[in-house]
């Protein structure tokens, strides 16, 4: 290039930050944002899908489960199938209630959809069957932020302690958890709810004359309160309340519930009344492994237990939440549990998302660590040093761009950064090796060097830059689930790209000045140097650049590609190499779903459920499991998989395992799974149990038609 050769617009961009002091202010402002969006940046483990559907409760009480369909499930989803943006629409008929999930298209506004649910429901309630005694539609929306980011167990092995006296203190910590920053549901399973128990004596009831239905009556007309207009008197109005509701076992007693030769006859006359715990139509239990006693915790049998959950704001940090609610939590075992009741943290994806993502971040920092390595090896220490700076200058630009997207620091947006390093490297890399040649040829100072050596790569630069990021973009405008789920990757990646491009022209040839510019330069007179690299890398491709001597070098070289090739695709056809979209997460638990026969009664489930949590107990990895009969434990993404927490019949349940941490361990979750499945699933034919072992999956919740045990 002639001295009066006119530079192009890599060249220009050079010259004009070469030397001004905007450039370092400039990167001190792109680090200084990369802070701040690594410290307001909310985490997750997976990124925050907005996939709208709502779940819609239609009760029939007294109706089979086959008029349940022909009369109301049929009718509603042509109904729902009307609404505009709806995509899927699943349905579950089962005695007394029809269950439908009406999911909306991706990216169909929230409030929006569902006010559209709500209108053609409401609107259309002359297509149920006229005095049928169908109840009205209850409509439930859910979303991703209502799997439970924390749970905790409460549990006792002091035998006084029930599981009656466990649900009471739970009720009372709910109020405590709701006062954390950022907690929205907050739910406890398990335990039997207080009610008044009327045992009526059938012999004192036939000597005063009373039947059951005139005790009915009067229980009905005694526990109602309603308004009984009012009196204005004075300029003043004053409402008249008529009736009281029964509130103590007392007031129940004092019911006049007839009258025998003039004297009134209560209800403690005719029966026997009792205040406490209802008979118990679901257990939960707490059991501990092996992995939790080694650690020197008390190894006990089974003990009834209650779970309390708590799910997050849509936009809340994960991480912060849940440290919040375990903080509190464990603040408050001094004040609301009695000796004998233990709290056990059984569920935190506030940590597990913290580990993901301090995982990946080592990843990243090793991954740039190695291409400054490399280039410290092949170029110097000066070159590496500016090969570092711009790598790191344009990672923190990147992930203040991410947060300004709307992207949480997830596996998937972090993923993007580590795929992204090798691409993102290459324009720094380009622009300081050629700058560093220029500098050996010392032909001109380094200033005038500087944009002449840019402007000679910028135009392959941008042409490669701009080529990467139309192989990478496309992926954004996937449609789906997984095209928001996989969209952090393109955008991510190509707002890199493009910020890589700009440092490269604007602040790398600053950074290598300010490096260099003290440094004595060999006028080489035009002559360059061969390095010990350039000197490998010319005794290896010399015999192929060879014009008819190098033929059957270059042809021998081409068959052995071929034959790499051919051999990396025989290792997917013989499965020595498994092809996945995503890999296996290694989770800190699995389900167990239990179905026993219909009209089987919940304690025989819970028998079973404490045979299978027998076995459970045994593994190595377990540090302490859940069973749930009857009750439907704390959903998590496999919950909005196939919404197993929609059950509620006693011949279902659950068990929450859950293992210990995964750097303490050799197996992996899903491999866990996999090595109990048979022999749970021999335990549960013996009682005619179908049993099915859940290892949450990686990627997004999507949602399949609900199971037919709902």
């Amino acid at each position: 290039m002639s001295d009066k050769a006119p530079l192009g617009i890599a060249g220009r961009i050079a010259a004009s930050f070469l030397t001004t002091e905007i450039t370092p202010l400039l990167a001190l402002v792109g680090l200084l944002l990369g802070l701040f969006a690594v410290l307001v940046t909310p985490r997750e483990e997976e990124p925050q899908i907005n996939v709208t559907f709502a779940n819609v409760f239609i009760p029939f009480p007294g109706a089979s489960a086959k008029e349940v369909e022909l009369l109301v499930t049929t009718p509603a989803e042509q109904i729902l199938s009307e609404i505009a943006g709806v995509e899927h629409i699943y349905s579950a008929s089962s005695p007394g209630m029809a269950v439908l999930t009406v999911r909306f298209l991706v990216g169909q506004p929230r409030t929006e959809a569902i006010v559209r649910l709500y209108n053609a429901l409401y609107s259309n309630q002359d297509w149920l069957p006229p005095n049928a005694g169908v109840g009205p539609p209850l409509i439930k929306p859910k979303g991703i932020d209502d799997v439970p980011i924390v749970a905790g167990t409460l549990w006792s092995d002091n035998p006084k302690i029930g599981a009656y006296d466990l649900l009471r203190i739970a009720h009372a910590l709910e109020a405590e958890l709701q006062r954390v920053p950022g907690t929205r549901d907050i739910k406890t399973l398990g335990g039997p709810d207080r009610a008044v128990r009327v045992l009526l004596d059938p012999q004192k009831l036939a000597g005063y004359g009373l039947a059951i239905d005139d005790l009915r009556r009067a229980l009905s007309a005694a526990n109602a309160s309603r308004d009984a207009g009012g009196i204005v008197r004075d300029n003043r109005e004053i409402l008249i309340q008529a009736g009281t509701f029964l509130t103590t076992p007392e007031e129940v007693g004092d019911l006049v519930v007839g009258v025998k030769d003039g004297a009134p006859i209560f209800l403690r006359d005719v029966a026997d009344i009792h205040y406490g715990p209802d008979q118990p139509e679901h257990y939960v239990t707490f059991g501990v492994g092996p992995a939790r006693a080694v650690k020197g915790l008390p190894e006990t049998t089974p003990q009834p237990a209650v779970t309390i959950s708590v799910s997050k704001k849509p936009g809340e940090n994960a991480v912060v939440v849940a440290d919040a609610v375990i903080k509190r939590f464990q603040q408050l075992k001094g004040t609301f549990f009695p000796d004998g009741v233990h709290a056990t943290v059984t569920r935190n994806y506030g940590q597990t998302a913290e580990d993901k993502a301090q995982t990946l971040i080592k990843k990243l920092i090793f991954a740039t660590a190695s291409v400054v390595l490399l280039a410290l090896l092949t170029l110097g220490w000066r070159e590496a040093v500016v090969v570092g700076a711009a790598v790191i200058v344009t990672l923190t630009i990147t992930l203040f761009a991410s947060w300004a997207w709307g992207f949480t620091l997830n596996r998937v947006s972090l993923f993007a950064l580590i795929f992204s390093i090798g691409i993102l490297v290459d324009d720094a890399i380009v622009v300081v090796e050629n700058i560093h040649r220029h500098m050996q040829l010392g032909h001109k100072s380094l200033t005038e060097a500087i944009p002449i050596a840019v402007d000679e790569v910028g135009g392959p630069t941008i042409l490669a830059t701009f080529t990467v990021i139309a192989a990478l973009l496309p992926m954004a405008f996937v449609s789906g689930l997984m095209g928001p789920y996989m969209r952090p990757i393109p955008i991510n990646a190509s707002t890199g790209m493009l910020i890589s491009l700009a440092v490269a022209f604007i602040f790398t040839p600053w950074l290598y000045r300010r490096l260099f510019l003290k440094t004595a330069h060999a006028a080489g007179g035009g002559d360059y140097k061969p390095t010990r690299l350039y000197r490998l890398f010319s005794t290896l491709m010399t015999p192929f650049l060879r014009g008819r001597d190098g033929r059957f070098a270059r042809i021998m070289l081409l068959i052995t590609v071929l034959a790499l090739i051919a051999g990396s695709m025989l290792l997917v056809a013989t499965r020595a190499v498994v092809m996945k979209m995503l890999p296996f997460d290694n989770k800190s638990e699995f389900q167990v779903v239990v179905d026993m026969p219909a009209g089987t009664p919940v304690e025989q489930t819970e028998h079973v459920l404490q045979k299978l949590g027998d076995y459970i107990s045994r593994v190595p990895e377990v540090t302490d499991y859940q069973t749930y009969a009857g009750a439907s434990a704390p959903i998590n993404f496999n919950g909005l998989v196939r919404q197993y927490y929609l059950r509620r019949a006693p011949y279902q349940g659950d068990i929450q395992v859950n293992l210990t941490d995964k750097h303490l361990r050799h197996r992996k979750s899903h491999e866990i799974a996999l090595s109990v499945r048979a022999p749970l699933q021999a335990i549960g034919r013996q009682f005619n149990a179908n049993v099915k072992i859940v290892e949450v999956p990686p990627g997004p919740p999507v949602l399949a038609p609900l199971v037919a045990e709902i």
